[in-house]
This record gives C-alpha cells, sequence and structure tokens, in this order.
C-alpha cells in the first residue's frame, strides 16, 4: 500500500511510519519544515513538504495521487494558541479530506481526540481545541466519497505499547501509550471494514489486530 499521513513528523505518525515501513508499506509524511526530513528516513518514509496551514487542495492532492490511504495524524501541538487548533485542528483537517476526495483516495482515518465536540463549551485553549476536533470530525463524516475512520485516543503517554487495547464506540477515559495507537493506526489503514465508525481507544486486555477485528462492520 501507498499510504500518506499529515502531520508525519507528529510522535504518533513517525511510529506509525516505522510500523507501516516494517510491513513493506509505501509511506509518505508531509511535513510543515526542511530539517525534518531525516527522522522521516530514518523511520522509513519518504517526505514532502507541505504546510497545510497555507496549501491549496491541488497541492494537497498532488501528495496523495496514487495513494490508497491517507491518515491525519496532523496537530497544533502544546503551546499553541485557539487560533492554531483552529487553522490546524480543524482547517487543515477539513483540507487534507478535500485533498483526498479530489485525488480518489477512498481510505481516510483521522486521529481526533477523547471529548471532540463541535458543541464543547468553554474558553480556555483545549476547548477550542476539542471544538475544533470535533468540527473537523463532522466535516469528514458528512463525506460519502471517503471511506473514513475516526480514531479517538484517550491521554497519550509515553510508555511502552502493550499491545493490549480496549477500541469500541466509547470506552470511558483512560490513558493509552502512543506505541499502541500508532499500532492500531496500522491495522486500521489495512481495511476499510471499520468504514463509517467513530472510535475511543484506550489501553485495555485485548489485542490491536483482535480489537479491530472486533469492532469492524459494527
Amino acid at each position: 500500500m501507498r499510504i500518506v499521513i499529515a502531520g508525519g513528523h507528529g510522535q504518533i505518525a513517525l511510529r506509525l511510519e516505522r510500523l507501516l515501513a516494517a510491513r513493506g508499506d509505501e509511506v509518505v509524511g508531509l511535513i510543515r519544515r526542511d530539517g525534518q526530513e531525516g527522522d522521516l528516513r530514518a523511520a522509513g518514509a519518504e517526505a514532502a513538504l507541505c504546510d497545510l496551514e497555507s496549501a491549496s487542495v491541488d497541492e494537497v492532492a498532488g501528495h496523495l495521487e496514487g495513494a490508497d490511504a491517507a491518515v491525519f495524524a496532523a496537530g497544533a501541538g502544546p503551546g499553541s494558541g485557539a487560533d492554531r487548533k483552529n487553522t490546524v485542528d480543524r482547517d487543515a483537517a477539513v483540507l487534507f479530506a478535500d485533498a483526498a476526495e479530489r485525488a480518489g483516495v477512498r481510505r481516510y482515518v483521522v486521529v481526533s481526540s477523547m471529548g471532540a465536540d463541535p458543541a464543547h463549551k468553554g474558553d480556555e485553549v483545549f476547548d477550542a481545541y476539542l471544538r475544533a476536533k470535533g468540527e473537523a470530525d463532522a466535516s469528514v463524516r458528512g463525506r460519502k466519497s471517503l471511506d473514513w475512520t475516526i480514531l479517538r485516543p484517550g491521554m497519550l503517554t509515553d510508555d511502552a505499547g502493550t499491545g493490549l487495547v480496549r477500541l469500541e464506540a466509547s470506552t470511558g477515559r483512560g490513558p493509552i501509550p502512543r506505541d499502541d495507537v500508532a499500532a492500531v493506526l496500522a491495522e486500521l489503514v489495512d481495511s476499510s471494514a471499520t468504514a463509517g465508525l467513530t472510535l475511543e481507544l484506550v489501553s485495555g486486555s485485548t489485542p490491536v489486530s483482535v480489537a479491530v477485528k472486533s469492532v469492524a462492520g459494527n
């Protein structure tokens, strides 16, 4: 498979790139800055310079041409203000979905956030983040030309992955290592059987591959 990942230098994306490359997939990570290419090469991925805050739909679609799947794993990141939650976590996600449609890429997987909700209340930056994620998810859900799956992890940690998760429509809050998020994403991009599902993810007792197969088609 050829898989294009938005936010290719992110912590989850780099882990995902390593997993996909190790199994023989062709992986392209979109990056914002020169100088990040080396980390992607070390992960086994090709780097493509593309700033999703300024790129056109056609430009992004050009990077997606010939891809079998697209993964949106970009984020404004900690320390960013509410404005960038909107321009990255919302607008860039919508742009990437527009570009996937234009390029004819059906399989589309989104890394969202537990609690994402366009109607979320509050004036803090994290409140803006949850609204932005919720608005992006709502935009993706309305697209019949995409076989989309939205993944909403719980509290991300840098603990070593266990390969054991809980993946359901609603899990309740809990932690999840980034390693395990990447492992679930690698399973999700491989099959469209989870298309149309919004799934929450926390640590649990079910092996990743079994967890994904268990929700497929529900």
